[in-house]
């Protein structure tokens, strides 16, 4: 029996779609724009240098937890004595895995990349539909997991921001412009993490009776006005990050001066 597009019931539609609208454009942006950020994201975890300007940590680096971390950049130790390779290898997995686990990015990269399907109302080209039920997608239901990594991440990079007020004599009254997009980050980072469908779920979900949790009631309900702008945070949050760790790849080759506020 036929299944996935060609299943029985379908309606035959001549052609993959009837749209008349560029329905292409979102999934080629994504596209583009996702692997961009992945030669990028490659490029400087795999370097393992430039990584750290005082007071900045890149967040692709934070918490730096190896003896190859260069000199005032661990602030959690170096437990990870016998990692020979970039420090940044340890920590992206969980940014990563909570990103690639993420269901609106599990949409964009699904439409964008494998064309499951490419848009709404447009067939997709396989010939079958097994779900996430198999290897490898299978794993997507780690999501909640990563998650709670997740939320250490964003605890470490608050953390990060907290120190980036303090110069290089580590006395505070610091402030700088990589001070200022280290706290647009933190902020976005957090609204993206917050605004995940799992953490809707851990502050509202398996409640029969929202009126005798009045405290979990308000936290869910917060947390769903947030939920309706996950895509929004999703997408500001990459370039966000990416902006902090470019920064201080500038600041730390020398290429710019950090511009001081105070």
């Amino acid at each position: 029996m036929s299944t996935g597009v060609s299943s029985h019931g379908r309606a035959e539609v001549s052609g993959r779609t009837q749209r008349q609208d560029n329905w292409w454009l979102a999934p080629l942006t994504t596209f583009v724009v996702f692997s961009a950020f992945v030669v990028y994201a490659s490029w400087r975890a795999f370097a393992g240098e430039f990584y750290y300007s005082s007071p900045y940590l890149s967040p692709f680096y934070s918490p730096c937890l190896t003896t190859n971390c260069v000199e005032g950049s661990s602030d959690f130790g170096q437990p990870f004595s016998w990692w020979q390779l970039s420090p940044a290898l340890i920590i992206l997995i969980f940014p990563l895995g909570f990103r690639m686990t993420c269901y609106y990015y599990r949409k964009a990269y699904y439409r964008a990349f494998w064309l499951s399907p490419p848009a709404c109302a447009v067939a997709e080209p396989h010939a079958k539909y097994t779900g996430e039920t198999r290897l490898p997608l299978i794993l997507q239901n780690l999501h909640r997991y990563f998650w709670y990594a997740a939320v250490l991440v964003a605890a470490v990079l608050t953390f990060d921001l907290v120190l980036a007020f303090r110069d290089e004599d580590k006395e505070w009254g610091h402030a700088g412009l990589g001070t200022l997009l280290m706290l647009i980050n933190v902020v976005y980072i957090w609204l993206y993490t917050l605004s995940c469908h799992s953490c809707r779920h851990a502050v509202g979900g398996r409640l029969r009776h929202f009126s005798k949790h009045p405290v979990r009631y308000r936290a869910w309900t917060f947390v769903s006005r947030l939920n309706a702008k996950h895509a929004r945070y999703a997408w500001v949050s990459l370039f966000s990050v990416a902006l902090v760790d470019f920064y201080v790849y500038l600041l730390a080759t020398g290429t710019i001066t950090d511009l001081r506020f105070f």
